[in-house]
């Protein structure tokens, strides 16, 4: 996926969840960060950040503030919107004959359903942004959101849906994923359960950009 413009800034404080202040040519701005996560480890005074403008009307704020810079020179997309969007993109390369976004399950709506040969696929799709010694960890702040959809998971498993769970990891370099138990002890023990009763786990690499983040994982089929 690829944003249509990109612009520089310096990142000087986030001011809650939503919005943060930048230094954008000279002068501080209030944008849209499109993570409510914590990212303690990449918002730092003074990291170079880059935003893009939606142009959307009616808004609040002009921009929204996609990617940052980490202290050690690596790129993180942080849009939580970015990672649907490239597994959307992936997804046409995988050779499905339908794939429905957004699908009602249960009590969930799960990110994506797919066909394919008469096999019926779930698929759930979470964004990482918290890495430490070149692993991923999920989640960076507590989701009952996130043990809800792995529940949903692994009661499809055993409907015959063949169910994924896909950690994009929106930096490079990084290619595994583990549960952040110090942050979410339930969340680790939910993905457990979730894998004992069939649940895939994908650990999906991107290439990231500015102004892009793609999936680069070389996956030629999901079974």
């Amino acid at each position: 996926m690829r944003y249509a413009n990109i612009t520089p800034a310096v990142f000087v404080a986030r001011l809650n969840r939503f919005t943060a202040r930048v230094l954008l040519q000279g002068a501080e701005e209030t944008v849209h960060v499109k993570n409510t996560g914590r990212l303690g480890e990449l918002l730092i005074p003074g990291a170079e950040v880059f935003l893009t403008a939606p142009g959307s009307p009616g808004r609040k704020t002009a921009c929204d503030l996609v990617s940052v810079r980490a202290a050690n020179g690596a790129l993180f997309n942080i849009d939580s919107f970015a990672p649907n969007a490239a597994v959307g993109e992936w997804l046409k390369t995988q050779a499905f004959d339908r794939i429905v976004p957004e699908y009602t399950y249960g009590a969930s709506r799960i990110d994506f359903y797919m066909e394919r040969g008469g096999v019926r696929y779930l698929m759930e799709v979470k964004g990482c942004t918290l890495v430490r010694g070149g692993v991923g960890y999920f989640p960076d702040a507590p989701t009952e959101r996130g043990i809800k959809h792995l529940n949903e998971l692994a009661k499809a498993a055993g409907e015959g849906y063949r169910t994924l769970l896909a950690f994009v990891i929106q930096t490079e370099g990084v290619t595994l994923v583990r549960p952040n138990t110090d942050t979410h002890p339930a969340f680790a023990e939910a993905l457990a359960a979730a894998m004992a009763a069939g649940v895939r786990v994908l650990y999906l690499s991107c290439a990231v950009s500015p102004d892009s983040l793609s999936i680069s994982n070389e996956i030629k089929e999901i079974i």
